[in-house]
């Protein structure tokens, strides 16, 4: 007798083997039988017949920010919809293990645009740990939705250590005993099984706040001994570097992916954000997989974190972090909490100039491509203006300079103008050759953060449609097959989880998906409250009738757009420890 049996569909085991037509029967939790002939139905109390449908294994986001939504909400259902079964925690050197709730919520409240009261307020009633160990207990208690993994963050460990002003100013330099505690930090969080250590060099992610407002984050200011102790911690362990390189110095990119090299040692594992076909350097599309092609044959274990669907953002006037990479957008974003200052700031034609001067300036590393003829607007009080480009009201207006139009319609409307743009990813041939690239890491969804710029929830319900669509046609970048494993059991193998595959005797985390309605719908906008964070609407994605059943640990979770009752009341997921 089966607690569950998944009938007659193409099944993907994950590993990259042909799929082939089988009947699934689950058991405790795991795949007890994957057969050929039909299984026995009766005293079966759940029989989900996948005729015509994929059975696949849960898909793994390894790139989120949920540490805040997790806490008061941990069904992560936007997720877990779309066939996440499991998600990385602890990204872009941010985490909620050792710092307090202000810390935190100067911490993730401007990097990673989640309003830094919600932050606090969920820290604060939840915090029950003062360590990794801790931490991972108080999360296993919680009625977790999807399994959950996590990287220690560096900018969390060096805030909690030094304190958060000590460990944003370039003057300070930390102790050998303070060190030493930071080394203490990072082990205790390994020997919990954490997957291994985030760290952050980008320059334009800024703290939040009052105390340390528009410092760059805590980890930017780790010294090169400071990294060294800490990278050799993760190399003697085989566990993982997360980073972020800063991207206007490439000699930091560099560093990072060369510091995956062994050299007489054992290589360290190495993920850097991100390969990206970035709109306003569109040459670097080549570098990318040539770095990891070179550190990797010189005996390195180096990957690029890679968002395999356009990368299409929204800004509510110019709150988008993207300003960030310049001065003048720096400035901007300063004030986001003194509205009529910076109200008074965007109106100064000083101010003005020197933004017409940063917007201008076309040559050098940067994110944003800096052209508002490539900027549609959405919404807006003025009904004269939607659908227009920036550049096209400038034009409309008597010529004038695309950032004088912007910044007009800002001062006069603030953040009820919402537009977008497309910032990467947009050829679809680069796409398909980053998709298949060994070197490439899938996934950067950012999920639980930028809330109101960005869904990627389904991006991996984008790929495996994009497959399917090429195959259709006759011109396929990467098997069916292929890119299932690149989504699943290749990220578990990598990060050393338990996870990924769907082979007998393995838990069973999957998802059915209805290929016939993988649709345009995946790139559709949506917006959906956000219980946990006062009802603020995010953004989201909707394509239910594409996936028909989600299954963590055995239990039925989701399905055709609706959760079972028990997603968010009682624990389906667990808390995967790397290594074990």
């Amino acid at each position: 007798m089966y607690d569950t049996i998944i009938k007659g569909g193409r099944w993907f085991d994950g590993t990259g083997a042909p799929a082939a037509l089988r009947h699934l029967g689950i058991t405790d939790g795991r795949v007890a039988t994957v057969s050929v002939e039909p299984l026995d139905e009766a005293g079966c109390p759940h029989v989900i017949d996948a005729t015509g449908k994929w059975v696949l294994p849960g898909m793994l986001d390894i790139h989120t920010h949920y540490d805040v939504e997790v806490l008061t909400g941990p069904a992560l259902a936007e997720s877990v919809r779309h066939g996440m079964t499991t998600v990385f925690l602890g990204s872009c050197s941010l985490s909620t293990v050792h710092v307090g709730a202000t810390d935190a919520g100067d911490l993730f409240g401007r990097v990673e645009a989640i309003p830094r009261k919600h932050v606090i307020e969920a820290v604060t009633a939840t915090k029950t740990w003062s360590s990794a160990a801790e931490y991972v207990q108080a999360l296993e208690a919680l009625p977790l939705g999807p399994n959950l993994a996590a990287f220690i963050g560096h900018s969390d460990i060096r805030a909690a250590q030094l304190g958060l002003d000590r460990a944003t100013r370039s003057d300070v330099r930390p102790t050998a005993a303070e060190l030493a505690a930071m080394a203490a930090k990072l082990t205790e969080a390994l020997d919990a099984g954490f997957l291994g250590m985030s760290s952050q060099q980008l320059m334009f992610d800024k703290v939040d706040g009052e105390l340390c407002r528009s410092r760059t984050l805590p980890s930017t200011y780790a010294t090169s001994r400071e990294r060294r102790r800490l990278n050799a911690i993760l190399r003697k362990r085989g566990r993982a570097l997360q980073g972020g390189p800063d991207v206007a110095k490439p000699q930091s990119l560099v560093a990072m992916a060369a510091s995956s090299l062994g050299l007489f040692r054992e290589p360290l594992k190495v993920s850097l954000l991100s390969a990206a076909d970035i709109k306003a350097i569109p040459a670097v599309a080549h570098v990318f997989p040539l770095i990891a092609k070179v550190i990797n044959a010189l005996g390195g274990d180096f990957r690029w974190q890679h968002l395999p669907v356009p990368f299409e953002v929204y800004s509510d006037g110019i709150d988008l972090p993207v300003f960030e990479e310049f001065g003048s957008g720096a400035a901007a974003l300063h004030l986001s909490n003194q509205l009529d200052e910076r109200r008074e700031l965007l109106r100064d034609e000083a101010y003005r100039r020197r933004f017409r001067k940063d917007y201008d300036k076309k040559f050098g590393p940067r994110v944003w491509h800096r052209d508002f003829f490539d900027a549609e607007i959405v919404e807006c009080p003025d009904p004269s203006v939607l659908g227009k480009t920036f550049g096209q009201v400038g034009l409309d207006r008597g010529g004038l300079h695309p950032v004088d139009a912007f910044l007009d319609l800002v001062v006069e409307h603030g953040g009820k103008v919402r537009w977008h743009t497309t910032i990467s990813n947009h050829r679809p041939e680069v796409l398909d050759r980053f998709a298949a690239d060994p070197g490439v890491q899938l996934g950067f969804s950012d999920a639980g953060a930028h809330l109101r710029n960005m869904a990627f929830y389904n991006f991996g319900l984008r790929l495996l449609r994009r497959v399917h669509l090429a195959e259709q046609a006759g011109k396929p970048f990467l098997s069916l097959e292929r890119a299932v494993h690149r989504l699943t059991g290749e990220l578990a193998d990598w990060y050393g989880l338990d996870a990924g595959d769907l082979r007998q005797g393995d838990r069973a985390d999957l998802v059915v998906v209805d290929p016939a309605h993988l649709d345009d719908t995946v790139a559709a906008y949506a917006e959906a409250p956000v219980p946990e964070f006062d009802n603020l609407s995010r953004m989201v994605n909707r394509n239910d009738a594409a996936v028909t059943a989600v299954l963590i640990n055995g239990e039925y979770v989701f399905g055709n757009g609706a959760a079972a009752e028990l997603l968010g009341t009682r624990r389906t997921g667990r808390f995967l420890r790397a290594g074990a």
